[in-house]
This record gives C-alpha cells, structure tokens and sequence, in this order.
C-alpha cells in the first residue's frame, strides 16, 4: 500500500468517525430535548415541586445547582490554581513531585461516587455539617481539584518558555511574571479547563446525593449553606427512581431537558469568549 493509499484510507476513516461522533451526539440531543422540551414552561423552571400532586416545578433545584456550583469553584479554584502554578514553576524535579503528581493524576481517576462516600463520612457525620449544600459543594471541590491542578499545570507548561525568561530579563519577579505573563497568556487554556469542570459538576449527582440530601428548603431562594440542597442531577435520579408523583415521568424529562440545554449555554456563554481571547491573543491567527 503506498503512502498516498495510507492517507487517503486514514484521511476517510478519521472523518468517519468524526461524523459518527455527531450522529450520536444529535441522537442524544434529540431523544432528550424531544422527549422534555414540551415540559420547559416558566412555572416548571421556577416553581416549587410537588410530591403528591401533579404539576411540580423545579426552580429550588436550579438554584441550588448554580450555588453549590459556585462555592465548590469557590474553594476549589484558588487551591487548584496554587497548587498548578507552585507544580509548574516553584517545584524541583524529585521524588516528592513525581509523588504529588501521580497521587493528583490517581485521584482525578477516582470515581465520584468514592468522593461522595468520603463526604459523607468527613463533612456529614465528623464535621457534622449533615446534609447541607456547604457539604455537598466542599465535596465537589475534592472531586474537581486534582482536574485543576492538571489544567493550570500544563496550561502554563504549553506557554513558550521565551515568555518567561523575556519577562523576568526585563527586570520582573517571579511572581510578576506568573501574574502579568503566563497567567494571562494561559487565560483561554485555563478557561477552558474550568469550563470542564464547572459542566461536570452541573450534572454530578452521586456526591451530592451523600452529602447535600434529597430535598430543598422551605424558603425560596435560601442562601443559608446549612440547609438541605438537592440540585437538578439528584432531582432528576429521583424522580425517575422513588417519586411518587403522578407526573414523574414527564418531571424526569423535563428535568433532563432542562439540564442539557443549562450544561449548553452554561459551555457556550464561556468558550466563545475563550476562543475570541485565544485568537486575540495568538494574533488573530
């Protein structure tokens, strides 16, 4: 086989698969949006739930998901982002490093359920905080910190090194040069990272089931850290599995529809300004 045959077979079999990859992606996108969108109206996405009646709403659940989802980033984004940049700049190759990074690469592997069952036992039962959406967001800051740690790492790895040594020839310090150079040259990388995160953690519901409880408060919105907080990813599990209202198939779909097209805008509102900054950055190129 000539070379010219192996790049045309790699060239065909490569946008192939692509075109697969969406096939599956807009079969998903329409079994789930098909099936809910009909749910979406006003009083579904602001309203309280119900759980003998019909015709429940969802809002508590949104709100909860976007706080938890803020204080976990909270928490976890000024230890993952310190912990990126001490690994990338400070730290000396040794054994100690290579330790560290092996135990943040084993523990972004750990499945969230383990990380959920960890919560339990630490911030529910030891520090006593019970179910409370203070738990369920520190528990999801330990799942998402080693994922920020790989990120900011290799986001500043991946920028030229010509940059840093231009910065610090100028008369910068270090510190100087990590908060005017590299960072802000990483920016799009980095952005992109927490992206990933923040999506993952908008649908993580196996942790919170552990730690942040299968119901909401009274109060609507309620700001208090201690009280129960089930996000949209538990209500949805629940629903389809112990509800007992008469309309949970449809809540379920509802809700799946719901937290697709969240998880969109929420992935769309971030990367396209990202992109922009990248090209602004690279040039324009």
């Amino acid at each position: 086989m000539t070379s010219r045959t192996t790049d045309r077979a790699a060239t065909y079999f490569f946008w192939g698969t692509g075109f697969l990859i969406m096939i599956i992606l807009f079969w998903f996108l329409y079994r789930i949006l098909g099936d809910g969108l009909h749910m979406l109206s006003w009083n579904f996405i602001t309203g309280k739930p119900s759980e003998i009646q019909a015709g429940g709403g969802v809002g508590p659940m949104v709100f909860n998901s976007f706080y938890i989802l803020f204080l976990s980033l909270l928490f976890s984004l000024p230890i993952g982002l310190g912990a990126g940049v001490y690994l990338s700049i400070y730290a000396k190759q040794n054994k100690f490093t290579d330790i560290v990074r092996i135990s943040v690469e084993a523990l972004s592997s750990v499945p969230s359920i383990v990380f959920g069952l960890f919560g339990f036992l630490l911030f529910v039962n030891w520090m006593g905080l019970k179910f409370s959406i203070l738990g369920g967001a520190a528990t999801l800051a330990l799942l998402n910190l080693p994922v920020l740690v790989r990120v900011t790492e290799e986001s500043i790895r991946a920028v030229p090194e010509s940059y840093w040594e231009a910065s610090l020839a100028l008369g910068s310090t270090r510190w100087q040069a990590i908060a005017r150079v590299l960072l802000p040259a990483a920016l799009p990388s980095l952005i992109t990272g927490i992206t990933l995160v923040a999506g993952r953690a908008l649908g993580e519901s196996a942790i919170l089931i552990y730690t942040a409880g299968l119901s909401v408060s009274r109060f609507f919105p309620d700001l208090n850290p201690l009280s129960m907080g089930e996000t949209l990813a538990v209500h949805l599990w629940y629903v389809q599995s112990e509800a007992i209202v008469p309309d949970a198939k449809d809540i379920a779909k509802g809700s799946a529809a719901l937290l697709l097209i969240i998880v969109l805008i929420f992935n769309l509102l971030i990367g396209i300004p990202s992109r922009m900054l990248s090209k602004k950055l690279s040039g324009g190129k």
